[in-house]
């Protein structure tokens, strides 16, 4: 029967760690948004990391036999846990995160303010030397294809001539 109780106790815990790691995705999907196919693999990741737990848990506790009570135990904990802390957490350390960062890149962006100007002067410099040898070479080309042209044109006619002195 003690064992019964731990047992009941070690899933009720790990219902309540279950939704806490969860809770976790939660606040970083707040902090940082992302699309579909990213969340979608962080919940197949989450499942296979939750599937291995209560795996081993089972294994560890009862030889690998699914005892409905630990089940219920382990529901009873996550819901416990969404009741009473996983509203406010995900609320509040998503929100405190997210001032963090909006700080940090504040300090971020005013640290890098004065090395910005100078870096973006020195790539519209750059990017204007580009354009301008870029002008240079289509010029250069289409002049070579003008010769090539009247090379060609030079040589037709020369070759008339010669035909109709044949002829």
């Amino acid at each position: 029967m003690l064992n019964e109780n731990e047992f009941l106790l070690h899933a009720f815990l790990m219902g309540i760690y279950i939704t806490f790691v969860y809770d976790i995705l939660r606040i970083l999907r707040r902090v940082f948004p992302h699309g579909g196919f990213f969340i979608s693999l962080e919940d197949i990741c989450f499942w296979i990391y939750c599937a291995i737990k209560v795996f081993l848990l089972m294994y560890h506790e009862s030889n690998g036999t699914l005892r409905w009570f630990a089940v219920f135990g382990a529901i009873a904990g996550m819901l416990l846990y969404m009741k009473l802390a996983s509203p406010f957490l995900v609320k509040y350390i998503s929100m405190l995160l997210q001032k963090l960062l909006c700080i940090v890149a504040k300090l971020v962006e005013l640290v890098l303010r004065p090395l910005l100007r100078p870096l973006l002067r020195l790539l519209r410099r750059l990017r204007e030397k580009a354009a301008r040898a870029a002008r240079r070479r289509a010029v250069k080309m289409q002049k070579n294809r003008e010769l090539r042209r009247g090379k060609v044109k030079k040589k037709l006619t020369f070759l008339k001539k010669a035909l109709r002195m044949k002829l």
